[in-house]
């Protein structure tokens, strides 16, 4: 596994488990792919230079064999005209160039190589923003759901099990009322009987005031009667 692919998974697993903290996973996530966005557009800057590289040692290459083969007739046409010491010159180039070609060849190889593992981790770079960018959406919509139910359970100051609680309050301070009205009512009850019944010593005495009178006056009228009946 390379350093940078190595990296990318190290960055992803430190975002999980940052993501099951976080309060606001949606700023976390928004922090996450500015930071990935500016990696992708250095990789890719990267990549098209080492694409322009590659090109480069390609052309090098292509001109050193080019030399080469260019050389090699020359040297064949100073020998068919008996000009060793200028063929022997020209064969010299030509090896030169053949050792560069060589070189360059190999370095193109490579270029191209490291050209196809930096897009392939492109690729997956791009793969992983993506995932990244959909895991946004996802909880963006949870946390749009969460904020809905919240305002569905507040609405009117009511919360779900408001109802109940407040028919309960309700039923208590009815319950109260009536049982105040009974003991008022008990108590008028239990005054009126107590005045009826002669429980009451202050009744009691008037009442036995006016017997007394009842008494006197009777007596009174009786002897004035005796009285008229002698005469």
């Amino acid at each position: 596994m390379s350093l940078f692919r190595r990296m990318k998974d190290i960055t992803v697993a430190t975002l999980n488990e940052h993501l099951e903290r976080s309060e606001d996973p949606v700023r976390l996530i928004d922090q996450y792919l500015a930071a990935q966005r500016e990696q992708l557009q250095q990789s890719e800057r990267l990549y098209q230079q080492c694409v322009s590289h590659a090109a480069s040692l390609r052309q090098q290459y292509l001109t050193a064999l080019e030399t080469k083969e260019k050389r090699e007739h020359q040297a064949l046409l100073a020998l068919k005209a008996g000009e060793e010491h200028m063929a022997r010159i020209v064969l010299q180039e030509k090896l030169q160039a053949e050792e560069k070609s060589v070189q360059y060849h190999d370095l193109y190889e490579q270029a191209k190589q490291s050209i196809l593992e930096l897009d392939e981790e492109l690729q997956q770079l791009k793969a992983d923003y993506k995932e990244v960018a959909d895991k946004r959406s996802y909880y963006l919509a949870r946390m749009e759901s969460a904020r809905l139910l919240q305002r569905m359970h507040a609405r009117n100051g009511i919360s779900q099990d408001g109802a109940p609680r407040m028919f309960g309050r309700l039923e208590e301070r009815v319950t109260d009322m009536e049982l105040h009205a009974r003991t008022l009512r008990d108590v008028r009850r239990m005054g009126r009987e107590s005045i009826y019944s002669g429980g009451n010593p202050a009744v009691d005495a008037e009442m036995e005031a006016l017997r007394n009178r009842l008494k006197q006056e009777g007596t009174q009228d009786h002897e004035q009667t005796i009285s008229l009946t002698k005469r």
